[in-house]
């Protein structure tokens, strides 16, 4: 017996029976032969790590754009925050970690620049839609390795398609990334709000600091128990209905204050309309789109689609690098 069988053995002896079991998985869309040390978890964990798309989250947006200060969030610190959320919940749980741990590394990788604000752009002019769940699946099974994607697990690929608050994944580990990432992007938004000096505790109704608790380390310690407590023994992930009641509504407060600030969103338009002129441009203008995106539409992926791999992949600062390229004149770019 190899090093990953003794680890598929103990997932059977020590895991919960709601859990995700390796040996059980449904497989990739194209066989591969089994790792002697890794189960196929692990290894959709470390191919997602070491993905380019993995790597350019660093420099992409969360929620303020531009955001002046070493401590405020990208994309990267987002996701590195929910696998870590995720994990303490799955163990306690005792599901699948490393099944977590690769849906919540990879549930955010078709974002695109400037946050939500670069989706909406996208959605908005492309025809075929644009939605950041759909391209992160995307990324994994197509646009990564030249074009071969990654070839994850059934269960990873259900979980980064599921993760949106809309979503029904399929699996309790898919489940506990899908309410961590809600978790997360609260908790960690309040606090860079709260640095930005655009929210404060005050602005939190007494009735919800009342059931979650007054600071953000507070609420994550709260909304982390009560799913522990309300999912032991159980076939799903679930909370409270009063905490999630109180989630739901500070995160409905969240879209009030902070994701709709003006100081937040002062430069949002700006960014959507400069997407949305590099879309028109790249439809245009195909051939000036790396390799990799030319041979796509080569291969008959639709020339539409295929320009939003180009401009979602991109990184805040290498799309205004791009615009800046093509819309203004070479002369005036010393000033």
């Amino acid at each position: 017996m190899n090093i990953r069988e003794n680890q598929e053995e103990k997932e059977y002896r020590n895991l919960s029976p709601f859990a995700s079991h390796s040996r059980d998985s449904r497989g990739r869309e194209r066989a591969e032969q089994e790792c002697d040390i890794r189960t196929c978890y692990q290894r959709d964990r470390d191919r997602i790590i070491h993905s380019k798309a993995f790597r350019r989250l660093k420099d992409k947006t969360q929620v303020f754009l531009a955001a002046q200060g070493d401590h405020y969030r990208t994309r990267l610190t987002h996701t590195l925050e929910v696998s870590q959320t995720a994990r303490t919940v799955a163990k306690a749980l005792e599901l699948n970690e490393d099944l977590v741990e690769a849906i919540a590394l990879g549930h955010d990788l078709g974002h695109t620049p400037f946050g939500h604000s670069g989706e909406a752009a996208l959605d908005e002019i492309c025809p075929l839609g644009f939605a950041h769940y759909r391209q992160s699946l995307r990324v994994v099974d197509l646009l990564e390795k030249g074009g071969q994607g990654l070839n994850l697990s059934w269960e990873v690929r259900d979980g980064i398609l599921n993760h949106r608050t809309a979503g029904s994944p399929s699996t309790m580990e898919g489940q506990v990334v899908r309410y961590c990432d809600k978790i997360s992007y609260i908790h960690h938004d309040m606090d860079d709000a709260e640095r930005a000096g655009i929210f404060s505790e005050d602005d939190i109704p007494i009735t919800l600091r009342v059931v979650l608790g007054d600071s953000c380390r507070e609420r994550l310690n709260t909304m982390i128990h009560d799913i522990v407590i309300n999912s032991a023994g159980k076939d799903r992930v679930q909370m409270s209905a009063e905490v999630e009641e109180a989630m739901r509504m500070l995160r409905k407060l969240m879209f009030q204050n902070v994701y709709r600030n003006p100081e937040a969103k002062k430069e949002e338009e700006r960014a959507k309309r400069m997407l949305k002129e590099m879309y028109l441009y790249y439809c245009e203008h195909p051939a000036e789109m790396s390799t990799e995106y030319r041979e796509l539409i080569g291969r008959g992926e639709p020339l539409e689609r295929v320009v939003c791999d180009y401009i979602s992949g991109m990184t805040d600062q290498y799309s205004m690098a791009k615009f800046k390229q093509i819309f203004m004149p070479a002369a005036w770019a010393v000033y």
